[in-house]
């Protein structure tokens, strides 16, 4: 299914006050709207994902999975500085005729869905039934839920927070160093910072996974060896998956855009702006979630009015919300099952 593409007619103010004078977003939908409009389902994906949430999120979205297309209208748009078929840092700015590279404005998670918001307007989508995502969709999906809390009928956040902490602006500064340290990168070309980004990624690694996780999977069999380890091999290889698929420039704002997240600006603070949303809530988090660890969820589950939370056992770590699929259909599915209108039920799933 290829990407779809919708462009806003007019300019697009940011919350920094600066302008966009043009905006495309870039989306795939599955099935259809149905007669009553209440059966859309709008995924925000992470950091480095795409709108095709059927081949990234496969065995929770798909054909015979929980999230399918015969029963749902499911909506997955790029977000604002992605490359994937939204306005970036690689697009054209119309004032200079160049792409913006470095010169991209600063924008925040509420620009994000700001811009989707406009798509869901331009696909007359009036309540959206279910939004969710992991990580930096998360993140997205708590501030639609605040800004629209008519609009969003079930929030679903998963392995993410109101507020980016230190820990985790720590890991992307880290991330941005090594960015900065490839010369390329300020070149204002295409592939520019490639070396810093391949480095940078190895650091974003070990934030997603941890320790337990290459135990298992990068431990040697070999006692003689003393160099060339699986591990410096798998650092390796997923440093250049990613720079053959993606930009240094992008990587370098969406960082900085989570840094950024902090539900309370402007809103008299958390817990205040938390206490806006209306939508009957599921908080997951992953037991060995490092990056996001599951204070950070349980925060969430207590000023959220109505929510559920569940705890994800998986060795994956952060990572965890997107391959232990299985898991997190059981917990949707019984989480749809209870009646948590009005009360706090805790909802214990072990993958």
């Amino acid at each position: 299914m290829n990407t779809q593409i919708f462009k806003y007619p007019n300019p697009f103010k940011l919350e920094s006050g600066k302008i966009l004078r043009e905006l495309e977003i870039g989306f795939h939908t599955y099935g259809k709207l149905n007669k009553e409009r209440d059966n859309a389902v709008w995924v925000c994906h992470a950091l480095t994902a795409n709108s095709d949430v059927f081949d990234w999120w496969k065995g929770l979205f798909g054909s015979k999975n929980y999230f399918n297309p015969d029963e749902h209208f499911i909506v997955c748009a790029n977000i604002l500085g992605s490359p994937y078929g939204t306005t970036s840092p690689l697009s054209e700015n119309p004032v200079t005729g160049l792409p913006y590279y470095l010169s991209f404005p600063q924008i925040c998670v509420r620009d994000m869905v700001k811009a989707h918001q406009l798509l869901a307007d331009h696909l007359e989508i009036k309540d959206i039934k279910i939004v969710l995502g992991g990580s930096l969709g998360g993140q997205q999906a708590l501030e639609w839920s605040i800004m629209e809390p008519n609009r969003i009928k079930n929030l679903i956040a998963i392995a993410t927070n109101a507020r980016h902490s230190p820990w985790g602006i720590a890991f992307n500064e880290s991330q941005r160093l090594a960015i900065a340290s490839d010369r390329s990168f300020y070149a204002n070309k295409p592939d520019g910072g490639v070396k810093g980004l391949k480095a940078a990624r190895s650091i974003a690694l070990l934030s997603y996974r941890g320790y337990k996780t290459y135990s298992i999977t990068q431990q040697e069999d070999n006692d003689k060896k003393v160099d060339s380890f699986k591990a410096s091999s798998y650092q390796n290889y997923q440093g250049e998956k990613l720079v053959n698929r993606y930009n240094a420039y992008s990587y370098w704002c969406l960082t900085k855009v989570m840094d950024s997240h902090n539900v309370g600006r402007g809103r008299h603070g958390v817990e205040k702006a938390l206490s806006l949303i209306k939508a009957k809530t599921l908080v997951i988090g992953i037991k060995s979630d490092l990056l996001f660890p599951l204070e950070e969820q349980q925060y969430l589950f207590r000023h959220i009015p109505t929510a559920a939370f569940a705890e994800l056992d998986s060795f994956y770590g952060h990572d965890g919300f997107l391959i232990e699929t299985e898991a997190l259909t059981n917990i949707i599915t019984s989480f749809f099952k209870t009646d948590v209108k009005g009360k706090i039920i805790e909802l214990q799933q072990t993958a």
